[in-house]
């Protein structure tokens, strides 16, 4: 089953992988410990569970956030499914198929991106404005993931038989140096790298923006830990949103703090950093609170999934925790 995979960023951008170790509050014998699998290495990704750990959000509920750090080959469901993790930062698709077709007994309890930030990349001066200046282009594309751009391709009325794949290695030289034009990736830092890189303004579409509607980052915990922990898991999402929504009064003023803690050999720039804290904000938010997952996205979420023909319903969504929040 192809998929659209998680996003790798170029050797030049990230220096190397490093967790970060913040010193306990006090009295933390007295917490109760929630281990907490990421799906990606430490960046502002991750900016309102730093925040709430720092500003003891989560001892507040009475918690102490045992943190790992994840990477390009770290499979968050494993942690789950191994008892690593008790709660998990997971992708919609590959959760999906951990439930249906391998029986996973698991439940997404709270979405952190609203959108995801999948996206195909481009220079400005490229005249790429709609995805159907794609036609008669060379995209460079993970080769994984053609079958599911083409399908967003179609959504958005475009012929993918008349775009030019190459494979992608998440290194944007080839879009720099003029030979591919536009690559698919997130667009949380990719357009910042190629942008430094190039010397020119980059752009974006979302996929979201044509019709491939699905979130990233979701909560994902197994249904024995929300039946047996479910006190904690409410308070996981309290102190989290917290920590969210203490990020969004000043993105990214936190985390230009961390370059020697959180963020600690990670490759960021104080300038990318906030590039990436700033352009997230519109992806995670929602009206209802960060985390909401609402009876439109949740549909719209799973139509998006049978698209590229992957079974999902809503069993595998449980909101009840995000409303005793």
């Amino acid at each position: 089953m192809t998929k659209l995979s998680r996003r790798a960023f170029t050797a030049s951008a990230l220096g190397g992988l490093a967790a970060a170790s913040v010193p306990g509050r006090l009295f933390a014998q007295d917490l109760t410990t929630l281990t907490l699998q990421a799906i990606w290495i430490n960046d502002p990704e991750f900016n309102g569970y730093y925040i709430a750990m720092e500003e003891g959000y989560y001892a507040d509920e009475g918690l102490k956030i045992d943190y790992i750090p994840g990477g390009p080959d770290v499979i968050p469901q494993a942690s789950l499914l191994t008892g690593k993790a008790d709660i998990a930062l997971v992708s919609p698709m590959e959760t999906a198929e951990a439930i249906f077709e391998k029986g996973a007994d698991f439940k997404v309890i709270g979405a952190q991106f609203q959108k995801s930030p999948d996206s195909v990349i481009f220079l400005k001066d490229s005249g790429i404005e709609t995805m159907k200046d794609l036609e008669g282009r060379t995209v460079a594309c993970p080769p994984l993931n053609v079958g599911p751009f083409k399908v967003v391709l179609g959504l958005a009325g475009v012929d993918g038989e008349k775009v030019n794949f190459v494979p992608y290695t998440f290194d944007p030289t080839p879009l720099v140096a003029g030979q591919v034009d536009a690559v698919v990736d997130f667009m949380t830092s990719m357009p910042y790298v190629i942008s430094q890189a190039a010397g020119k303004e980059s752009d974006f579409i979302l996929f979201s923006d044509v019709g491939m509607v699905m979130g990233q980052d979701l909560v994902c915990a197994n249904v024995e830990t929300i039946e047996t922990r479910r006190e904690d898991l409410v308070g996981f999402l309290r102190a989290s949103r917290r920590g969210w929504e203490k990020e969004f009064e000043a993105p990214g003023k936190a985390a230009l703090e961390w370059e020697d803690s959180w963020f600690k050999g990670n490759g960021y720039t104080p300038d990318m950093t906030q590039f990436h804290s700033n352009i997230q904000v519109d992806l995670i938010q929602h009206p209802d609170g960060i985390f909401a997952m609402d009876d439109e996205w949740i549909a719209a979420t799973i139509e998006s999934m049978h698209k590229v023909g992957i079974e999902a319903d809503e069993s595998m969504f449980d909101t009840s925790l995000l409303k005793e929040i």
